[in-house]
């Protein structure tokens, strides 16, 4: 979404292309703005209330709904969903015109990447088939398309929770004994312990920790896009937090910054992508007899030891810098140990306590 300077007036000015509701391509240019920021909202209202229509073929209609969420998504995160777009949505559905896609044109869409070759995730299914879901929901809402065909259709894929795999104690314990990379076990340490995130773990300097109080500050967030670093703000406004640490892990990260040559407490601890550990973690996971899991699921491990310990949900989700509680009871509920019996126990106890005083009467 360029806006440009016009250098004559010292003012700025949006052009750009869009369909009309036919599908033909249209240009529009409007000058006066003073700021930039003023042109490229000019544009992306124009784009909102200009003359698309359910009719328009479904690919005219996806360049509107990207422009919008481009405006409006982390350069990553729209990226991943550009890339969801092009490959698994697009090539179905492109020369539709819009409102005739129906519930069955969506099932036939579902029914050939569940029997897919590459035997796509449950997760992945699930997700893909959200994108295209937004994209009618972007249309019933500002386009007046009478309704959603994937909503009605039905899911595809699930969150399933037998994909979460996790590390015991022992586990974890086993791999880092054989982990050969000071840097890297480092890592592996932070987030076996913390729990967070591992864009957060690369996004750390030496002065997010505190080594006397035992804590560290998570403000930030690692993100690569298109070859060049980015540290952005975090994933949400919960994610910004403060979590202790044992004195176990302050030792490590202190031991560790101490060895590092001309370091500025303000760099990076760890300047480089999460790709680069990719093959380490595989090759200690042979070489320790362990399970292979991914380095996200790292985080799974320390939620599924604070759950062993009797954790409070509430806790847990403040120290994983979940939106609210009901994301962690959605994710790790069926982490959680069947409490029946132990309330039927406590309920006893209670009961007897009552005979107890009312005899004593």
């Amino acid at each position: 979404m360029p806006a440009y300077k016009d250098e004559k007036r010292g003012t700025w000015y949006a052009k750009f292309n869009y369909y009309d509701w036919t599908g033909t391509t249209k240009q529009k240019m409007q000058r006066g703005f003073k700021t930039q920021k003023e042109a490229k909202a000019f544009e992306r209202e124009f784009l909102s209330k200009s003359n698309a229509s359910p009719n328009m073929a479904f690919s005219h209609f996806v360049e509107l709904y990207m422009e919008d969420c481009k405006s409006r998504l982390k350069p990553t995160t729209y990226e991943s969903k550009e890339f969801a777009v092009n490959t698994k949505i697009l090539p179905y559905f492109k020369d539709m015109p819009l409102n005739s896609i129906e519930p069955a044109t969506v099932r036939k869409w579902q029914n050939e990447l569940l029997t897919h070759e590459n035997n796509y995730s449950q997760t992945y299914l699930k997700t893909i088939n959200n994108q295209l879901s937004a994209i009618f929901n972007f249309a019933m809402k500002y386009y007046k398309l009478p309704s959603n065909p994937a909503r009605i259709c039905g899911s595809m894929g699930k969150k399933n929770a037998d994909e979460m795999n996790f590390w015991t104690l022992d586990e974890f314990n086993r791999f880092i004994k054989y982990s050969d990379n000071p840097t890297y076990t480092t890592i592996y340490q932070i987030l076996f312990w913390t729990g967070i995130r591992i864009g957060e773990c690369l996004a750390l300097t030496l002065n997010d920790f505190d080594l006397v109080e035992h804590s560290v500050s998570i403000n930030k967030n690692y993100a690569r896009h298109q070859k060049t670093d980015l540290i952005l703000d975090p994933k949400t406004p919960k994610s910004k937090r403060i979590i202790t640490i044992p004195d176990y892990l302050t030792d490590i990260v202190r031991d560790y910054a101490s060895k590092l040559y001309d370091y500025d407490p303000e760099d990076r601890l760890f300047p480089f992508p999460r790709t680069t550990m990719n093959g380490h973690i595989v090759r200690i996971v042979k070489k320790s007899g362990v399970k292979r899991i991914r380095i996200h699921d790292l985080r799974h491990s320390h939620a599924s030891l604070l759950i062993e310990m009797g954790v409070s949900p509430l806790l847990i989700s403040e120290r994983l810098g979940h939106e609210n509680i009901e994301t962690t009871l959605q994710t790790y509920s069926h982490l959680y140990p069947n409490k029946h019996g132990e309330v039927r126990l406590k309920l006893q106890e209670m009961t007897q306590k009552t005979t107890i005083d009312t005899t004593e009467k």
